[in-house]
């Protein structure tokens, strides 16, 4: 039955959905970037891009042994012949596999500007030139051999591989990065020779453990060097799973000066971390003020990285001065692990390390049977030939005499000595030069060796045993070629495992300066530098229509903690806060304050501290100070309030008993310890109310009496207050003489 696209005559209009045909191309969209550009094949582990560039070379005979030719050339024959694209894009992925601190393994030998790990493009590709490397070939070897299928170009008039026979285990060896439609991967490099050993195991006991291969394959490594400080067990799961990240630090070294001086010295910088970048940023930061502790920077690099690291003092911790650094920069940085991949089915799925090392082994064995059958093929059309060669040897008289006087010698061969048409074709295309290497002895040796080697390749395609023997051969050629002791195949990154935890304390990020914070009724708020003294207070300017309202002196290195109207804690960092000069900023853009909230404290964080906190319905409790710390600009709910109650106070606790006023202007006092330690809550009763609600609440010691504001800077301390002191959640009493009448303690 034909389908009605295939019966419409050209030309014809077809009615079809807008949002059909919006999801049908998309898809094809979607299908087309995940398969032919962004995900790697498991089996080879390369980009269609890569796989072309490299057909193309090895059509242009760039091999390690001959010359090279303009990277333009290449380029060239890429866009011509396989790759319809940019040119550019071409170059960038040439540039990238010629590049020794991108690819851990380079497939693209560079001569000339192929950039540098600070970030420096590549020369024009008519400036530069290329050739395969030796892991190329390996990634190339047996593709004339039919070990892999071809499909056609672009055009048609060619035929492109679908994926590369791929002797080296480059999917992991030398990683890969893609985002593709709803879906991305990253795969950082591996050591070759590790690999090799796990793929070894792995043809040893194909159900091997995860934590058995970690052991073997201990973690990725960079071309660029440094240290994987990442838990064993996360690196376990990461590889379990195919997801995860990995701690990666710069290697350094102090290098002890004249004096007592030191300097630190970092050699090796992370993976894919641009230097002048780095270096830029650490400069950035001093001048910010956030690296108190180092004094300088120098990149002092030629062919070796070399930064060099300042401190401030020589008192200086060289281990607090770096943990900082790791904490702020570039020097400490997390690749990614998603290993997804398309299979040998061309479907994407996210692999584990144990599948991706069997998918690998699967593609080899693929390989090894089609080379095998090929040379087989090879093999028995030669002894067919052979076979042929001796008739004419042992007849060569009446061979002669037929191909002289017979018009048509081959059906006469054929009919005569009963050969074949391959046979007989190649007794006539033989130059005469050749017979005399016609001796039966030479025909009879090579007939019997390739019989032989014929014997020895039925015999591999018939045992399973014998091919996985073969793979594991192979296997370990390449781990000879790249194993610990040459220069490319020994790690380069070391596994050091987590780092001991180092405190770094805020005066090494935050450099220690007295300031004074001022924030208005209206909430705008600034940090003034230096402690101001009350003239200095009042001279202080606002917006018109604003005045002052907290004013407090702490130090840029401090914590301030806000607490508003709807019972949520705010965190505010000093070294924030914007400078003295103007108006300041208002503390909505700081947090996310409700337009319906307002502050009622503004104090500095006490670690180990204590608060009291109350809402205007009489319930409160004490919370720890360590507790209301907020982490997001959202706040931390810590006093939970009911309809129609709000937040009225929150006052440090410092003493042994607690005094409440209300509305009603009745005053209790009561032990502290009859209050609640929470984290969160509604907290309990502190004094009743008939009518009205709390006006404001403050702890005290009792033997030294309590005390209240009586204006003008002058404070009244009450110490005959026994009257007063009842039990939690009574009404209380009038105050005594002289209380203020706005029923506050301050």
């Amino acid at each position: 039955m034909k389908s009605p696209t295939a019966a419409r005559p050209t030309g014809e209009i077809v009615e079809v959905r807008l949002d059909r045909a919006l999801s049908d191309r998309y898809l094809s969209y979607a299908l087309s970037t995940i398969m032919a550009r962004s995900l790697p094949d498991v089996r080879d582990g390369l980009k269609p891009v890569h796989r072309r560039l490299i057909f193309a070379m090895q059509q242009l005979k760039l091999d390690p042994t001959t010359g090279f030719k303009k990277s333009a050339r290449v380029v060239g024959d890429v866009i011509g012949k396989f790759h319809p694209h940019g040119d550019q894009s071409i170059y960038d992925a040439l540039v990238r596999l010629a590049q020794d601190f991108a690819l851990r393994y380079p497939l693209i030998e560079g001569q000339g500007n192929f950039g540098n790990i600070d970030g420096d493009n590549a020369a024009a590709m008519r400036y530069t030139e290329a050739r395969l490397t030796p892991v190329a070939m390996l990634l190339l070897e047996g593709i004339e051999q039919d070990a892999v299928d071809f499909r056609p170009t672009y055009d048609g008039e060619a035929e492109e591989p679908t994926v590369l026979p791929s002797a080296f285990p480059n999917l992991l060896a030398n990683g890969s990065q893609g985002i593709a439609v709803g879906m991305a991967t990253a795969i950082p490099p591996h050591n070759a020779a590790e690999l090799c050993d796990a793929l070894l195991h792995l043809i040893k006991s194909p159900n091997a453990t995860i934590e058995k291969l970690v052991d073997l394959v201990p973690g990725p490594d960079f071309p660029t060097g440094g240290l994987l400080v990442e838990d064993r067990a996360a690196v376990v799961e990461a590889y379990r799973t195919g997801r995860g990240a990995f701690r990666l630090r710069a290697r350094y070294e102090v290098e002890r000066l004249k004096s007592g001086l030191w300097q630190v010295v970092v050699t090796e910088i992370p993976y894919q971390v641009q230097k002048a970048k780095l270096v830029e940023r650490i400069a950035e930061l001093l001048e910010q003020k956030k690296l108190v502790l180092l004094d300088d920077v120098r990149d002092e690099s030629a062919e070796l990285t070399r930064l060099v690291l300042i401190p401030k003092s020589r008192n200086v911790d060289p281990a607090v001065l770096m943990e900082q650094l790791f904490r702020q920069t570039d020097l400490e940085t997390r690749a990614s692990l998603n290993l997804n991949v398309l299979q040998a089915d061309n479907t994407p799925r996210v692999l584990n390390l144990r599948e991706a090392l069997q998918a690998f082994l699967d593609h080899r064995h693929v390989v090894l049977v089609r080379r095998s059958q090929h040379r087989l093929g090879k093999i028995a059309d030669r002894l067919e030939v052979l076979e042929g060669y001796l008739v004419a040897y042992l007849n060569l008289d009446e061979v002669i005499r037929i191909i002289r006087e017979v018009d048509e010698p081959k059906p006469a061969l054929m009919k005569r000595f009963s050969l074949t048409d391959n046979q007989a074709e190649a007794i006539l295309n033989m130059r005469l030069r050749a017979l005399r290497k016609l001796e039966e002895m030479e025909i009879r040796g090579e007939h019997k060796t390739l019989s032989a080697e014929a014997k020895d390749l039925k015999a591999l395609l018939q045992d399973g045993e014998l091919r996985w023997k073969k793979i594991a051969e192979e296997v370990r050629r390449v781990r000879d070629l790249f194993g610990p002791r040459t220069e490319l195949g020994r790690r380069r990154t070391e596994v050091a495992g987590p780092p001991a935890e180092i405190v770094v304390p805020m005066e090494a990020v935050i450099e220690r300066e007295p300031v004074t914070v001022l924030c208005s009724s209206k909430g705008w708020i600034r940090a003034a530098k230096n402690h101001l003294d009350e003239v200095q207070l009042q001279e202080a300017k606002y917006k018109e229509g604003d005045r002052g309202r907290f004013a407090i002196a702490c130090q840029t290195t401090d914590k301030l903690v806000l607490f508003a109207t709807n019972g949520r804690f705010y965190t505010l960092g000093v070294d924030k806060l914007p400078g003295g000069r103007g108006f300041g900023e208002p503390l909505r853009l700081m947090i996310d304050l409700p337009n319906d909230a307002d502050i009622i404290s503004l104090a500095v964080h006490r670690p180990g501290g204590k608060l009291l906190v109350a809402s205007s319905q009489g319930y409160g409790f004490v919370v720890a100070e360590d507790e209301v710390l907020a982490q997001t600009k959202n706040g931390k709910q810590v006093l939970n309030l009911g309809e129609g109650d709000e937040a009225v106070a929150c006052v440090p606790v410092a003493g042994d008993h607690v005094a409440v006023v209300g509305e009603n202007r009745k005053l209790l006092l009561f032990p502290l310890d009859q209050l609640p330690e929470m984290t969160r809550g509604r907290g309990v009763i502190l004094q009743k109310f008939k009518d009205g609600g709390l006006s404001d609440v403050k702890t005290f010691a009792r033997k030294e009496g309590l005390s209240w504001a009586i204006g003008a800077g002058r404070v009244r301390t009450e110490t005959q207050i026994a009257e007063w002191i009842g039990q939690r959640a009574q009404a209380g009493r009038m105050p005594p003489q002289g209380f203020p009448r706005s029923n506050k303690f301050a």
